[in-house]
């Protein structure tokens, strides 16, 4: 469920219509809804309501904004970083340190120094020459790390390709054939505490028989570790769950996800950290867009708007599906391929797409995007970064300016002996 709505034929954002928000701020600009935000937060929280003990820690690279934060931060979650900046975005929103949990796979010595002077929860180590290395800054310092050593499953996720990571020749984690050797030598190590494992299969799963075969895998090797004399306190599941983005599709609910996990791990024994990202974000943005022209096809028209795949990427790196309908529509349908203005083929967001008529100038909305939108725009084809809103109720704020693309020209030099 979203607060999305129409009311009086125009699409609203909780209270605020979208309309008043694409004329005050221009488009295209992502409108995120602070009552879908929270709700998301709060129905993972209760899916896992048998969980005794638990983190939720929000993952920050599907959504780093600072006000989404903030919400997010405010209705009890931690945080998943993968960089030191997605870290200092967590602090800034308030998040604790101690609430923090430092993953991915290429952590610099500078971003491990940054971790350790925060005072981060959790370190997931992706492998031993990385243990190593924060074992020995660590100690240097003084300092002992909390971290859990993340596993690799080889379970196929049934996602695609570029957002699998539990496979075995994915770059993540250490394989679990390997496990208990490298849990063994990177326990000994002063500077760490290796308190536990963690994986993370993929995104956007639309099966929960994968993750239940990853974890128990993983409580299978927690027995082991204790079987060798280790002591394991912390499990981290990772994230994963998917969300719908066509009209009908029916995945796994929070609540199914949570009895599943509750039955899978009721003899561990740990504190459990989720990861959830899209599951929480996802469906609480929209990127609202203006039509520029509808330009006739050799079968279908040309709807070609004023978002392009520099805002939204992902339905041109992962053939993505982005749901599409108009603000304000008048009743009629057409079949058409819903395209944006950049210089590339892959700027096509949909190819003989049944959607509501529209014509240049109109208002339409690309559904659930509230995770990996603005996150991952970039300014190709000299395009600016695009705006975000955050709407509480029937109030609207700007909590992203845009970026034009003078200013990113601004930040450029030419070199005297070019001059």
């Amino acid at each position: 469920m979203d607060h999305f709505t129409y009311k009086n034929g125009v699409m609203h954002a909780e209270n605020v219509p979208l309309p008043l928000i694409a004329d005050e701020v221009g488009t295209p600009v992502y409108v995120y809804s602070r009552a879908t935000l929270e709700r998301h937060a709060r129905v993972f929280r209760e899916a896992l309501a048998d969980v005794p003990d638990k983190l939720i820690a929000f993952a920050v690279k599907s959504n780093p904004n600072l006000a989404v934060l903030k919400v997010l931060g405010a209705a009890g979650m931690g945080a998943d970083v993968v960089s030191v900046g997605e870290m200092r975005r967590a602090l800034a929103a308030g998040i604790a340190p101690e609430m923090i949990v430092f993953s991915g796979v290429g952590k610099t010595a500078a971003e491990m120094i940054a971790a350790l002077d925060a005072g981060i929860g959790q370190f997931n180590i992706e492998s031993e020459e990385e243990g190593v290395e924060l074992a020995e800054i660590a100690a240097e310092r003084g300092q002992v790390a909390q971290c859990t050593l993340r596993i690799n499953p080889d379970v196929d996720a049934g996602t695609h390709d570029k957002i699998s990571t539990g496979k075995a020749d994915n770059k993540f984690g250490v394989p679990i054939s390997e496990a208990g050797q490298i849990f063994g030598a990177l326990a000994r190590l002063p500077g760490v505490n290796l308190r536990g494992v963690a994986v993370h299969i993929g995104s956007q799963l639309a099966d929960l028989a994968p993750l239940e075969a990853a974890f128990a895998k993983l409580g299978a090797l927690v027995e082991a570790l204790r079987g060798a004399g280790h002591t394991i306190t912390h499990v981290d599941l990772g994230g994963g769950l998917g969300v719908p983005y066509r009209v009908g599709e029916v995945l796994p609910a929070p609540a199914e996800y949570g009895a599943m996990v509750a039955r899978v791990t009721k003899d561990w024994g740990v504190k459990l950290i989720f990861e959830p990202g899209r599951v929480i974000a996802g469906n609480a943005g929209v990127l609202l867009t203006r039509v520029v022209r509808v330009k006739r096809g050799i079968k279908d028209p040309f709807v070609i708007v004023d978002a392009a795949m520099n805002d939204l990427a992902r339905p041109a790196l992962y053939g993505a599906y982005p749901h599409f309908e108009a603000v304000a529509p008048k009743g009629g349908q057409m079949t058409a391929n819903i395209v944006g203005p950049i210089c590339e083929t892959g700027d096509t967001f949909a190819m003989g797409r049944t959607c509501d008529a529209l014509e240049a100038g109109e208002l339409a909305v690309f559904r659930t995007a509230g995770a990996y939108g603005a996150t991952m725009a970039s300014s190709y084809n000299s395009r600016g970064f695009v705006a975000e809103v955050l709407v509480d109720g029937d109030r609207f704020a700007v909590v992203a300016d845009r970026i034009e693309a003078g200013a990113i020209m601004d930040a450029e030099r030419v070199p005297e002996w070019l001059a």
